[in-house]
């Protein structure tokens, strides 16, 4: 990993210093060629000697990384899984999802009304979801953790599971979840504030 930013930042340094120096006016080469025209005719030939123009502009690029979005135009279908959630209401909300996308921040980047409290970190249970007979054997057993958090779920199901635990793999596409109408996040419901 540090080995390839290294080097997408080298290439991304030689890309921007290529372009800090106009070019030569005789023989059309960059100025960090060994150009013997550059700088007014001066043949010194260093590569430095573009460096020593002070009148000249400065010009930078965005450098955008393939993690960064660009978009290839290769993207597999088997990348992409569907997922249906069912709000409070009943309305169901069909979204297109990545393989290894998290069930509770992929609703919320869609606005679904999945609360999370404890970020994923197993302290909660308010990403409580029920998922739709046909897929629950297809998740990987809970873990004790989670087994302890849903536990403490008002209106638990045989088909409940967390919802920041849930990874959505290419056997999951078409998963059906449901919210349940309530959830508790104890921290809140339960808080008693202490005097300052």
């Amino acid at each position: 990993m540090a080995a390839s930013t290294a080097v997408r930042m080298s290439v991304g340094l030689i890309l921007r210093f290529s372009r800090v120096s106009p070019r030569c006016n005789l023989c059309n080469l960059p100025g960090l060629n060994t150009c013997t025209h550059t700088n007014g005719g001066s043949t010194r030939g260093s590569i430095f000697d573009p460096f020593r123009n002070l009148n000249r502009s400065l010009q930078t690029s965005n450098c955008v990384y393939f993690s960064e979005g660009v978009n290839t135009n290769t993207e597999d279908p088997k990348d992409f899984v569907n997922v249906v959630y069912i709000d409070r209401l009943g309305k169901r909300i069909p979204v297109k999802a990545k393989v290894g996308d998290n069930v509770l921040f992929l609703a919320r980047k869609h606005g679904i009304d999945l609360e999370g409290a404890c970020e994923a970190s197993l302290a909660c249970s308010t990403c409580h979801v029920y998922v739709k007979a046909d897929y629950y054997d297809k998740l990987p057993q809970p873990e004790e953790r989670e087994d302890d958090m849903l536990d403490m779920a008002p209106m638990l199901q045989e088909n409940s599971r967390l919802g920041c635990q849930i990874i959505l793999m290419p056997e999951l596409d078409g998963i059906q979840l449901t919210l349940p109408r309530v959830t508790r996040n104890f921290y809140v419901d339960g808080h008693v504030p202490t005097p300052h």
